[in-house]
């Protein structure tokens, strides 16, 4: 079940996507007045399809794309027997260049006024929650493995990144600090300001989910909220209001930290001192094998909430889903110098562990948005069978006021397929890879 989900949540998102892009495409070129032959949404074969005036719409078995087959364009198709003819006024061939480049960038138009209006949408709706500086200052850190790497230490107060104040947590481990050339993290420990430098190709380390939430995260203090029945930690005694601050003789701080004392002794005795009322207590408990006592806990500090007018979502969002294009194009930039590993490109099996395995609308549509962006990033790239290279061409003909032969097209339109066939298999073979190897 968890797989269908993942996988209906990729399909539904890349149909909603791909629709909207090849739909930018049709509606600018039939605005000019160039014949549209075909729309489809996904690769042949055609599950089902129907023709409406000269388009045919259909709904491809291979859900990983989709097309618009307009007249007199050499495509993917590679269908190039009707430009052996003269050009005919409804053919994309026969228009001006100027119209035939925003045919190409219908496509990508659209998806970035998608992904805009998502994040818009999001941040209207949702507004942010986050813990911010303030209280990671006030609090202090818990460093993971990730973050214990690189130099960060528990209770580690951090006051700025790169040389500025950043207003949350998350913006931490944000995707334009880890790419930053020479970065480093200002930070409070014992009373001394130290500084931990991001080392080159860091962002590396964040691979997938769960890497993420193996950095840092803020000191969550906290006291006992509940004792169920039946559970060790009822039989200790334990009652609302309650603080635990050792486990086996060792400081407790965070609720973070405690529950990983009690996975370290997991299958053992161990002695719990707690404090209640002013008085210190203490006893003796076995930790079961999933390493949990029965306590429900109130965490003593809460996130930011913040809601944003429409006028200030608009700003928010906008500026969200540029930032996506940002970091996507300083990684792309950085993976051919080496610095950030091939082995971050994610295909269709990526991209549906992204999605998760339960179903969260709110998810979904961030996750949407964020593919959005980037699908139009990519599609931009000069790379022949991109709309970018496309748009290449389209440009040095406009500049030179020559249009490269149909021939030569015809053969960068084959050299592009190559390419985009060899990055999905890469991009699926890293996949494969990483579901081996738990990358």
């Amino acid at each position: 079940m968890d797989t269908l989900i993942m996988v209906g949540q990729l399909l539904l998102g890349l149909s909603i996507l791909v629709g909207l892009h090849e739909g930018g495409h049709m509606l600018a070129a039939k605005m000019f007045g160039m014949r549209v032959e075909k729309f489809s949404i996904g690769f042949p074969p055609k599950i089902i399809g129907f023709k409406y005036g000269e388009t045919e719409y259909s709904l491809g078995a291979i859900p990983l794309g989709g097309f618009v087959k307009i007249s007199g364009m050499v495509d993917e198709s590679m269908d190039t027997e009707q430009l052996s003819s003269e050009p005919q006024p409804w053919e994309f061939r026969a228009k001006p260049a100027w119209q035939r480049l925003i045919v190409m960038l219908g496509g990508i138009i659209v998806n970035v006024i998608t992904g805009v209006l998502i994040f818009i949408a999001l941040t209207y709706d949702r507004g942010e929650t986050y813990f911010s500086r303030d209280q990671v200052i006030e609090h202090g850190i818990v460093a993971y493995d990730i973050g214990k790497q690189i130099g960060f230490q528990d209770g580690d107060k951090v006051l700025d990144v790169n040389g500025h104040t950043y207003q949350s947590l998350s913006d931490l481990s944000s995707g334009d600090v880890l790419l930053s050339e020479n970065g480093y993290y200002t930070v409070e420990r014992d009373g001394k300001i130290i500084q931990i430098d991001i080392p080159r190709g860091f962002i590396n380390s964040f691979s997938n989910q769960e890497a993420m939430s193996n950095f840092i995260d803020i000191g969550l203090p906290f006291v006992v909220e509940e004792s169920f029945k039946g559970t060790p930690a009822a039989q200790l005694g334990l009652e609302k209001g309650d603080k635990i601050v050792a486990v086996n003789g060792e400081p407790v701080r965070y609720f973070n930290d405690f529950h990983q004392k009690l996975e370290d002794h997991a299958g053992e005795q161990i002695s719990l001192a707690y404090e209640r009322s002013g008085s210190m207590l203490e006893g003796q408990v076995v930790i079961p094998e999933d390493g949990m006592i029965g306590i429900q806990v109130n965490y003593l500090i809460e996130p930011v909430r913040k809601q944003y007018s429409l006028n200030e979502s608009i700003v928010k969002g906008t500026e969200k889903a540029f930032s996506v294009v940002i970091v996507n194009a300083k990684a792309l930039g950085k993976m051919f110098t080496g610095e950030v590993s091939t082995r971050n490109v994610s295909g269709p099996i990526g991209m549906a562990k992204i999605y998760g395995s339960r179903w969260d609308w709110v998810k979904f549509w961030s996750i949407t948005g964020l593919i959005s962006m980037i699908l139009a990033f990519m599609n931009l790239l000069p790379i022949p069978a991109l709309d970018g290279g496309h748009v290449v061409f389209l440009l040095y003909e406009m500049i030179s006021g020559r249009s490269p032969s149909e021939k030569f097209l015809e053969n960068a339109q084959k050299v592009g397929m190559v390419l985009l066939l060899a990055l999905m298999v890469f991009a699926i073979g890293n996949d494969i890879l990483k579901l081996f190897t738990g990358g």
